[in-house]
Order: C-alpha cells, then structure tokens, then sequence
C-alpha cells in the first residue's frame, strides 16, 4: 500500500472507531433519563441542554435537547457551543498547576512576587495576599462585578482599579465570591510564562486534551456554525439576548465550549492529571485543587433538600461537599443566558457536565442529582420537581419585594431642585463616571459606553434607572444636598457613591 493510501486509510478508520464510540455514547446509561430531560426542559422553559457523563474514563453519555433559540428549529447537541462561565476558574487553575509543576511559581508565593505593582486597599492584605488566596475567594472583598461587566477597561486596568475596593470583612476571615482576585491569577501567567492566559490554555490545556472547539472569547465564535443562543426573562417571558464580551476579566470565566470537550476536561480531573497515557498536571496539583481551603456555609435549601450533605468548603477553583458519603467536586457557570455545571465524584470515576442557553440554573441542578442518584444506588427523587417549586417560591418573594417597594412609594413628591442642577458628572475612583443629561425633557443616565437607562423620578430625590439594555433589571440612585443646599452625591444603591465633580 502506498504511503498516501496508508494515511487515508488509518483515517477512516479512525473515524469509523470514533463514530462507533460516539454513537455507543448515545444510548441511555440510565432508564428514563431522555424522558427526564425534555420534561425538566419544558418544565422550566428551558431552550436547550447540552449533557456528558463520564464513567470510568469514558464518555458513556453525550447528548444535546431543545433548540439553540426559541423561534428557530436548529437543535442543540452534543457539540453546540455555550459559555461555560465560572467553570473556567479550575482550568486557570490547572494552568497555574503546571507551572507550580515546573517549578516557576507556588501556591504560597506573595501575589506581588509575580504581579508587580498589584496593590489592594490594606496595604497588610497587599503584602500577605498569596496566590493561593487569589483562587479561594478569601480576599475579604466583596464582588464589584460593575469593574469589568459591560466597562470599557481591559484586564490591566480593571487590576489597577481593584486597589480602591475597600474590604467588606477580614482577609482569610470567610468566603467570599471574587471574580477580580482570578483575573489576577490569569494575569500572573504572562509574568512567568512569556505568553498570555489565553495562548497558555490553548496550547497547554485545550490542545493536548483535543478540546477543539473550545475558545476564550466572544469574538473566536462569531463565525462558528453550532453555537447556542443566551436567554433571559425579559417583560415575564423566556427571550433570546446577544452574547456578551468579558474578555477584560477571561480567568475567571470566559471560556466557551460544548459537552464532548468539556468530557475530555472531565476525564483529565477524575483520572489525576493524565488523559490517554499523557500527563498534563501532576496528582499533587490535581489532589490539592480538590482539597478544602475556605469554608462556605451551607445554605437553607441545601440543608432542607440534601440531609446528607454535612460539609462545604471551596478547593482551588472547584466547590467540595459531601452526597451520600461520597465527596463531591464541582462549580457552576453563569453568565449573560447561559449556564453550566460540571460535577465529579472522584470515588466513583463519574463526572457529569450540563449546559443550557437560560439563566434558570437549578433545572442542572434536578438533572445532576436525579443522575447521581441512579449511579449511587439511591432511592430515586423528582429533584427538578423539587427545586421548581423552590424556584418559584423564591420568584413569589422577589414579585413580593418589588410590589411592597411600590407601596412604600411616596405619593406625589417631586425634586427639590430645578431640574438642570442634577445634570452632570459624578465619579467614582474605582467605577468611573456616571453622567446625568437631559434628552427630550427626560432626565438621562450614562454609566458606562452603551449602557444607558431613562430616569423616572420616583419620590423625593429618588429616581428609578429603566436601563435600554433590557436585560438588565431596573435600578434606583439618589441624589444628596449638602448643607448648602447644592447636589453632592449620586448614591447608587446596591453598588456605590458617585461625587459631583460639576
């Protein structure tokens, strides 16, 4: 046989075991599970899922269900692409393991060894802060999201900022949740590695586990054929939104991909850092991701509707508790429409990954557990039942707050000044500028480029924010005098105080 016809050959056949393999994984692992799926999706009102289940390092199950987008007929499967959010925390983790693994950094090494000119509010915080801190969420820092969601400023910038966020408790003191902090951990592997985040997991984690499809931005799937659309509740109804950009915080969760590849993430986890004989991450990195750092309180649902679940505690990128005596290692991902879980249970060499195109994340939840349930022999549970009816208790609350917020609403009041003395520019040394104008006799409020709202005067110096962009939800600012009598303050509520400067 010639060379050529050699090469051609090996192909097909290649081929012809992959497509054996793959149409094996399409047969139900679990009696009923297809059937469990559409009613949850239909249930929930859920567009389209994505699933993988990984057993004993193969993919046994991978599947798509639903439609990329309401309104269309194109169906989501096994390889439609999603954002995987937060999910991608754990492999800028992997990506500082391997160079703990090459000896160009270590967990405990000062943050500011690798991040010159890094600088928090404590100037103790700044100096003790280690990289290990930087991925188990104990900063002593609240979120401040509105840095880098829809801002105009790049990763760099959004790090600069950062040092203007006063703590909102102790450092190493509790959990809790920073997306900046993993910013700044992406941000240590071109210090140390001569090549940004996204070219060191590309070559380092994606291409090694044939993880094809798999992207770090928005822009890289602009042209690619099988992509899921995001979707919100906009005016009470399930809706497609555009996708949205968070390149300027990437390390933290900006990663699309799609069930088959994120198996083969998967599979690299459960089996200790080796996948197909090749080793990427050694056991000691992988056994220290998945080892308690900060303890997380569970919470009333878990509580109510997992007796068995004792403990919670976050690892280095991964969520850990325990399920019926085994432990569980896992995160969830939401952003902008779209939602993902991904869950191992080392014990048992299982893993399993879900992705829909809605914000309504707890259906993965009812999918997971119903799955884990089979696999671990437990009597079997309605869980996307029970979780529904949590859900929408907790929407009756939220429709409760709004309506007494109304009926706390003074009758009418009106501003205490003319309106041209609420026009202008109010800043914020970490946030920026919020200006007020006046367009068509309306107030209007800019925060940062194309995130505009109309303001509708509410009472006294309050004002409601109806943003443009309806995917975000309405929010409300204040305006204070000072003594004499002249505005001073623009106070948002729910994120922060913005100074007149003119």
């Amino acid at each position: 046989m010639k060379p050529a016809r050699f090469i051609v050959a090996v192909y097909v056949l290649s081929m012809f075991l992959v497509s054996a393999q793959f149409a094996l994984a399409q047969k139900e692992p679990i009696k009923g599970l297809d059937a469990y799926i559409n009613k949850a999706l239909k249930d929930w009102e859920v567009p389209g899922l994505a699933i993988a289940i990984v057993k004993d390092d193969k993919v046994v199950y991978a599947k798509g269900y639903g439609v990329q987008k309401l309104g269309e007929s194109t169906p989501v499967n096994e390889r439609t692409v999603f954002a995987v959010g937060s999910t991608t925390k754990a492999m800028t983790v992997a990506c500082l393991g391997i160079l703990v693994d090459e000896k160009k950094i270590s967990w405990d090494d000062p943050a500011t060894k690798h991040l010159k000119g890094f600088q928090l509010y404590d100037p103790y915080v700044t100096r003790e802060l280690t990289v290990r801190d930087l991925v188990t969420h104990r900063s002593g820092l609240e979120r401040g999201d509105a840095l880098w969601h829809f801002s105009p400023y790049s990763r760099d910038e959004v790090l600069f900022r950062i040092r203007h966020l006063k703590p909102a408790w102790s450092f190493r003191s509790r959990y809790g949740y920073q997306n900046i902090m993993y910013l700044a951990a992406g941000q240590i592997i071109p210090e140390v590695a001569g090549k940004g985040w996204d070219e060191f997991i590309q070559e380092r984690l994606f291409k090694p586990l044939g993880m094809t499809s798999t992207t770090t931005s928005t822009k890289q799937i602009e042209s690619m054929p099988n992509v899921a659309t995001p979707h919100g509740i906009l005016d009470d109804r399930v809706q497609p939104i555009p996708w949205v950009n968070i390149d300027n915080v990437a390390p933290a969760g900006s990663v699309n991909s799609n069930a088959v590849d994120m198996a083969q993430w998967i599979r690299l986890n459960l089996n200790e850092g080796v996948v197909d004989g090749k080793r990427l991450l050694s056991k000691e990195a992988v056994e220290e991701m998945q080892t308690p750092q900060t303890i997380i309180r569970l919470d009333s649902l878990t509580k109510v509707l997992r007796p068995s679940t004792h403990f919670s505690a976050y690892g280095l990128g991964w969520v850990l508790n325990d399920y019926l005596g085994r432990k569980i290692v896992s995160h969830g991902g939401a952003i902008h429409g779209m939602r993902a879980r991904v869950v191992l249970v080392p014990e048992e060499k299982l893993g399993i990954v879900t992705l829909i195109n809605s914000t309504r994340d707890a259906v993965q939840h009812g999918v997971v557990f119903w799955i884990l349930d089979a696999y671990l022999n437990a009597k079997p549970r309605d869980w996307s039942a029970e979780y529904l009816k949590n859900q929408k208790a907790v929407e009756e609350r939220a429709k409760a707050a709004r309506k007494k917020r109304e009926e706390e609403r003074v009758k009418d009041t009106k501003p205490s000044l003319a309106q041209g003395q609420y026009l202008g520019t109010y800043k914020h040394e970490m946030y920026g500028d919020v200006t007020v104008s006046e367009q068509d006799g309306k107030f209007m409020m800019r925060f940062y480029p194309g995130l505009e709202g109309d303001m509708e005067h509410w009472h006294h110096e309050t004002f409601r924010v109806l943003w443009r962009d309806k995917t975000r939800s309405d929010d409300f600012v204040t305006f204070t005098l000072n003594a004499a009598g002249k505005i001073e303050w623009l106070k948002w509520d729910g994120l922060a105080d913005f100074k007149k400067s003119n």
